[in-house]
């Protein structure tokens, strides 16, 4: 049976976040998502997570927004105290990789202190794939024993494998075009067991719009992801199970 796993990020990020989240998940095809534990709205999510055991959720590790759990830092934060902007890691960057892991770790840690058992690891912004971050991702991985999600280079898909570290076959990035239609799903297949496809599901509110640059798409993303006839194109098909990390 192939397995598929529909994973929304910024999960924590916002109450309005939270409960496209949540309405995604019950009333469309979410299974999963990831948790971002220094924003405001992770006691909510957390509450939510806790009335929601069939929804998948996994660590969002931060450090291109808000500001971080940890006071200490010198290199990945500014003047002010906020994580750096993700245009500082566009181009050449010099960090204190270590302020990396302890933050991670914090946030992971966090996560934990709810009383929640994480079902995997992925990054904001896709910053895991950044420099030597994957290194610091990797560790944190093992240290944990947690599934991550296959958004890193080919050489550090090898590493998974060596280190035995739980991923899918491949990741997609947009709802839109994966999950279309009987000949997309077939394509999303044609070449792997278990694939990830990422979702930014989000009601608006006035967190989000002042301080996010991707804003109204997620409305439309609850949208598809509960639509009817989505809903029966995916739960329909006998060689497909809609599944989360912690099934790999």
């Amino acid at each position: 049976m192939k397995k598929l796993i529909i994973n929304a990020d910024d999960f924590g990020y916002s109450r309005g976040v939270n409960y496209g989240i949540i309405d995604s998940h019950r009333n469309g095809v979410l299974t999963s998502t990831t948790f971002m534990t220094n924003m405001p709205g992770r006691d909510h999510a957390a509450e939510l997570a806790k009335e929601n055991p069939n929804l998948g959720v996994g660590v969002h590790l931060v450090l291109t927004c808000g500001r971080p759990l940890l006071d200490s830092h010198r290199t990945i934060v500014d003047s002010n105290g906020d994580f750096r902007n993700l245009k500082f890691y566009k181009g050449a960057f010099t960090i204190d990789y270590d302020e990396v892991y302890k933050e991670w770790k914090a946030q992971i840690e966090k996560f934990l202190s709810y009383g929640l058992t994480p079902t995997h690891l992925d990054s904001h912004h896709h910053i895991n794939s950044f420099g030597q971050m994957p290194e610091v991702f990797l560790r944190l991985a093992e240290e944990y024993s947690l599934p991550v999600r296959n958004n890193m280079d080919t050489e550090k898909t090898k590493d998974l494998i060596e280190k035995e570290i739980k991923t899918t076959d491949s990741f997609a990035y947009l709802i839109e075009t994966s999950l279309k239609n009987k000949a997309a799903l077939d394509e999303l297949f044609a070449e792997s067991e278990s694939v990830e496809v990422m979702a930014h599901p989000a009601y608006l509110d006035k967190k989000l719009l002042s301080t996010s640059s991707f804003t109204y798409p997620r409305v439309d993303e609850v949208e598809f992801l509960t639509d009817p006839d989505r809903v029966k194109l995916i739960e329909s098909r006998v060689d497909i199970v809609l599944t989360t990390f912690e099934e790999l």
